[in-house]
């Protein structure tokens, strides 16, 4: 029999692996399900809404609505921590369905009225945001520590190769069949992501010596672990910092109109292009496992994407267009994976719910607060001009941190001290 050499480390397990486990399996089928349900109804009601008021600061708007809801996402991450995480995903993934069915009547009698678009998104939204932490939570429960990296990449991954498919759904489905159809076919997908979780057999149920305490000292706890932490603070600011400035996705309508002169079809192929590219990024950052310096990945990768927001405001070449929002999800795609990651491998699993709510809090904000400010100078100076300041910005802020916050770059990843290794 062949010994593994003394000096020589244990293979680390492929990402294959992670469908040997069955729970993962039904948590990762249950998340490419929510990702394309909620990807068609933010393209089909963004569409709908821009094709029926013609308005970018509409758009924009969207955002302000969802803004309102971000204090949820903390106590999101305490349900997460202190009810049973099955049974949340369910309710959640529930109520998008719901939603769903609501928006596919309205639009079959000829009710759908822009009001109705602004109040699903925020209520769908709360719930969300209520949501948002328990299949992230679930991860650890489902396959084992050596994989979180893996399966936090699959996931994401998977998630991507759904960005791509909604939109082309969403584009044929749009211009051949219409709303009313359109509508229908995601209310359809997010039963199929409702009824998912309900096959997970791992318990959902909180950690005991969490569950006991009340929701105010939930909150402190994770509060004080987050503020305490070397590097999520950090991190969640460089989130917010360069995303504010550039939050492109939702506002892909106004982009296809006012840079290409191009409607659904447009749309749909800028966010295939977008989704298509965080695969390929997330794809290399499995090639990463055994690199140490996640940190380091991050800030380079935010610093290639800020630059890259440039070419998209300056070139007015579709196809071109096309190529940068692909490299602008492969960087994107790059440092949002790896920023996952850091949060599961340097996090107890007690305290996993909070510390991805206030990751999602940071992104939520960041990225309503974005469309926000992309949206409403969209309609002042122009789409493009509005990238060309956001990728001015972006750098700006990525360098500031980059040097301000010296822990992110010297981070260095240690499987036999998983939760705080810093330099």
């Amino acid at each position: 029999m062949r010994t593994q050499p003394a000096d020589q480390a244990p293979p680390q397990p492929g990402a294959r692996a992670l469908f040997a486990h069955r729970d993962f399996s039904y948590l990762w089928i249950g998340g490419v399900a929510t990702s394309v349900a909620m990807s068609l109804k933010t393209l089909i009601t963004a569409q709908w809404l821009y094709d029926t008021t013609g308005s970018a600061a509409q758009l924009g708007l969207l955002g302000l609505v969802q803004l309102l809801q971000i204090p949820l996402t903390l106590y999101g991450g305490t349900l997460a921590d202190v009810i049973d995480r099955k049974k949340l995903m369910v309710f959640t993934q529930g109520m998008a369905f719901l939603m769903f069915l609501g928006l596919t009547v309205l639009a079959g009698t000829d009710q759908l009225a822009p009001w109705h678009i602004f109040f699903v998104t925020g209520v769908s939204g709360i719930v969300n945001t209520l949501g948002g932490s328990a299949r992230p939570a679930m991860l650890p429960r489902v396959v084992p520590r050596e994989l979180l990296t893996h399966a936090v990449t699959i996931q994401i991954i998977t998630r991507q190769i759904a960005g791509i498919g909604a939109p082309l759904i969403f584009w044929q489905a749009y211009e051949v069949l219409g709303v009313t159809n359109s509508l229908a076919i995601g209310a359809v997908i997010a039963l199929f992501a409702t009824a998912a979780p309900v096959l997970i057999r791992a318990s959902g149920k909180p950690d005991p010596s969490t569950s006991r305490r009340n929701t105010v000292s939930s909150l402190k706890e994770g509060f004080r672990f987050v503020l305490g932490h070397r590097l999520l603070p950090g991190l969640y600011l460089l989130d917010i910092g360069v995303v504010v400035v550039s939050f492109y996705r939702p506002l892909f309508p106004v982009f296809a109109d006012q840079l290409y002169g191009m409607g659904a079809a447009g749309t749909g192929m800028l966010n295939a292009a977008d989704a298509a590219g965080g695969i390929i990024g997330t794809s290399l950052v499995l090639l990463t496992n055994r690199v140490g310096q996640k940190g380091v990945i991050v800030l380079a990768g935010t610093l290639v994407y800020a630059a890259f927001l440039f070419a998209f405001g300056l070139l007015h070449v579709f196809w071109l267009g096309l190529v940068i929002v692909a490299v602008l999800g492969v960087t994107d795609s790059i440092s949002m994976t790896m920023r996952q990651a850091i949060v599961q491998l340097t996090t107890p699993d007690k305290l996993l719910g909070r510390a991805s709510s206030a990751h999602s809090f940071a992104a939520m904000g960041a990225n309503n607060l974005g469309q926000i400010e992309v949206g409403l100078l969209s309609g002042a100076i122009g789409a493009g001009n509005t990238m060309v300041l956001g990728g001015f910005l972006a750098v700006i802020v990525t360098l500031g941190i980059w040097y301000a916050i010296p822990g992110i770059r010297r981070y260095r990843y240690d499987p036999s001290n998983p939760y705080e290794k810093h330099e």
